[in-house]
């Protein structure tokens, strides 16, 4: 069955190439091209993606609120994979993006080839992840200190594998230093990006019983 893709973008000519090049991959089956954030919310429950690849700067409802909004939507179950698109790697806003709950980043100059790739490894269970972000997830996790609950800390081997990506190396690379197929590192960044969003959400809730 093919993939089921969505996208979020203003500017029309990206959007509509985007279209032409969903549409023309046998894998890869476009259920809707949406002009805003405010469209896509209001269609996505009914027009269901399983990967929705979302312009991280939208004029009105950001890409980042749209995440947002859409993970506490419970008319879309299951809730799709986000690709946040971007023009530079803006390491701030995709980092909020990921703990909003997207899936991974690709830069708008991506060639076509590694769009629909980065659309069939986000689908599979990947993560797209550079070094500035993989930092920016040490250090989340270093501020918020060891978590109560063994589920939301790194293992050893996702730290190792964190490690390596803070440092610049590719999955490829990553998989021949660890002994591992590129399918699992990129599992293993996969499940790194879930406990950060649970770590996020834990620490919202303190801060938030701490005013009481």
């Amino acid at each position: 069955m093919p993939i089921r893709v969505s996208l979020v973008e203003d500017d029309r000519r990206l959007r509509e190439s985007l279209s032409e090049l969903i549409r023309g991959c046998p894998d890869c089956t476009l259920v809707a091209a949406y002009s805003s954030a405010e469209t896509a919310l209001a269609h996505l429950a009914s027009e269901p993606p399983d990967v929705l690849l979302m312009d991280i700067n939208l004029p009105g409802i950001s890409g980042v609120d749209c995440v947002r909004q859409l993970r506490k939507l419970p008319s879309i179950n299951p809730s799709p994979e986000v690709v946040m698109l971007t023009v530079y790697e803006e390491s701030n806003q995709i980092f909020d993006a990921l703990k909003a709950g997207a899936s991974g980043y690709l830069l708008k100059r991506a060639s076509p080839s590694e769009i629909l790739d980065a659309i069939l490894a986000v689908h599979a269970g990947g993560a797209p992840m550079s070094s500035h972000i993989a930092r920016k997830v040490v250090k989340s996790f270093k501020d918020a200190g060891p978590s109560t609950e063994a589920s939301e800390n790194l293992s050893v081997r996702e730290e190792e594998i964190l490690g390596y990506v803070a440092q610049g190396y590719i999955n490829k690379e990553i998989a021949d230093f660890s002994g591992l197929s590129v399918e699992t590192v990129r599992s293993y960044l996969k499940n790194i990006y879930k406990k950060l969003h649970v770590r996020s959400r834990t620490a919202a809730a303190m801060k938030y019983f701490q005013r009481e």
